[in-house]
């Protein structure tokens, strides 16, 4: 196979792998041919971002409500002490 022509298998796993590890310049390259000529591929990579940024949003509401829930027990600690 040309090397800047992917199968779709390869494709995706390149779309995976960049939410987590950058991508060296030529797999940009070739994921980005790939979903020029690719509609599926294109389709597929957009609805990762979509899912891939709905579940960092999450992750980071969690955090900050678990941050929230620490400094609210630390403060009522604090107060109780005075007591």
């Amino acid at each position: 196979m040309h090397i800047l022509m992917l199968s779709c298998l390869k494709a995706t796993e390149l779309i995976e792998k960049k939410f987590h590890i950058k991508l060296s310049f030529t797999e940009r390259l070739q994921l980005r041919m790939h979903t020029m000529m690719c509609d599926k591929c294109a389709r597929y990579e957009k609805q990762s971002e979509f899912l891939e940024n709905g579940i960092q949003h999450l992750a980071n509401a969690h955090t900050h409500t678990a941050d929230l829930d620490k400094l609210k027990l630390k403060i009522k600690e604090e107060l109780s002490h005075r007591d």
